[in-house]
């Protein structure tokens, strides 16, 4: 019974820790982020002031933020790839949408913005500027529309 107890306790110590390790954000240099984040701004956002960068070290996962003076955001994995584009007043770089998606929006949306984009190992999510969020299947299908 004394074991049952000390397990338990030892549970719910780590139960409890866990949060404090789960969340630690800190700044960091833009020459810190990983070579490929570093050269995926260099391609992409040349000449765009940074407003602040950090590294979220979670227990177990680790991400990258870096926020531009011109409103925008980008997520880098631990990798170093990217995984979040936002624009606040303007429209995400052509070269980071996949040829697919454009020419879908193109075609359906005409006139339309793509002011954020989103992708995981499921699937790519973009943001119009009328709000209109689509996502796409890896093969670049249409699987959702929300407004």
């Amino acid at each position: 019974m004394k074991k049952l107890t000390m397990i338990l306790a030892g549970v719910a110590l780590l139960a409890t820790s866990a949060p404090a390790f789960a969340d630690n954000d800190r700044p960091i240099a833009v020459g810190e982020l990983p070579a490929v984040s570093q050269e995926f701004i260099k391609t992409h956002f040349s000449g765009v002031g940074v407003s602040f960068s950090k590294v979220d070290e979670g227990l177990f996962d680790k991400d990258y933020k870096v926020v531009f003076v011109n409103g925008a955001k980008v997520e880098f994995a631990k990798s170093g790839e990217w995984k979040d584009v936002e624009y606040k007043y303007g429209e995400v770089p052509a070269a980071i949408v996949p040829q697919q998606i454009r020419d879908y929006v193109a075609k359906n949306y005409p006139g339309r913005k793509i002011t954020a984009i989103d992708r995981d190992r499921r699937d790519y999510e973009v943001e119009l500027d009328n709000g209109l969020d689509l996502k796409f299947d890896l093969k670049f299908r249409l699987i959702d529309i929300d407004d």
